[in-house]
C-alpha cells in the first residue's frame, strides 16, 4: 500500500532554522541544522535500501509559496506567501510503499524523533493512505 507521510511547518519554523528565533521556535545552530540534515539523509537512504521509498522531498519556506484560485469574476487570483491566516503548511513529505499501516507508523515515529534544538515544538507526523493504491481506500 502507498502512503503519504507529511511533516508540517510554519514560516517561523523556517526562520528559526535560519538562525532567527520566534516566540514558538528557538534559533537553530549550524550544528543542529547539520544534525537534522544527516538524520534525514540516513532515513532516506534506509528507506531507499528497503525498497519502501518512492519519493521524498523537503519544501521551501512558505514565503516562497504561491496560491492560485479563481475569483468570483472567473479571473485567476494569485497570492504570494507567506499566508498570515495559515498557521502551518506542508514542509516535506515521503511517498512510501509499505506492507502495512503498522510499518509506516514505525517510520513516522522515526521521523518524529528528528533532532532539533532544545525547546523546539515538533508538529505531528501525518500519515495518509494514497487512494486507489491498493488496500481498502
Amino acid at each position: 500500500m502507498k502512503y503519504l507521510v507529511m511533516v508540517q511547518g510554519s514560516q517561523a519554523d523556517y526562520d528559526s532554522m535560519s538562525g532567527k528565533p520566534s516566540g514558538t521556535s528557538p534559533a537553530w545552530s549550524e550544528q543542529e541544522l547539520q544534525a537534522m540534515y544527516a538524520f534525514m539523509s540516513t532515513l532516506n537512504d534506509d528507506l531507499a535500501e528497503s525498497g519502501e521509498l518512492i519519493d521524498g522531498q523537503g519544501l521551501t519556506e512558505p514565503a516562497r509559496a504561491r496560491a492560485v484560485s479563481i475569483g468570483k469574476d472567473g479571473r485567476p487570483v494569485i497570492t504570494d506567501g507567506p499566508y498570515g491566516e495559515t498557521k502551518e503548511l506542508l514542509a516535506g513529505y515521503w511517498l512510501l510503499e509499505c506492507e502495512s499501516l503498522e510499518r509506516v507508523t514505525e517510520i513516522a515515529v522515526r521521523i518524529a524523533r528528528c533532532p532539533g534544538p532544545e525547546g523546539v515544538v515538533d508538529p505531528p507526523v501525518i500519515i495518509r493512505p494514497v487512494q486507489g493504491a491498493g488496500g481498502e481506500c
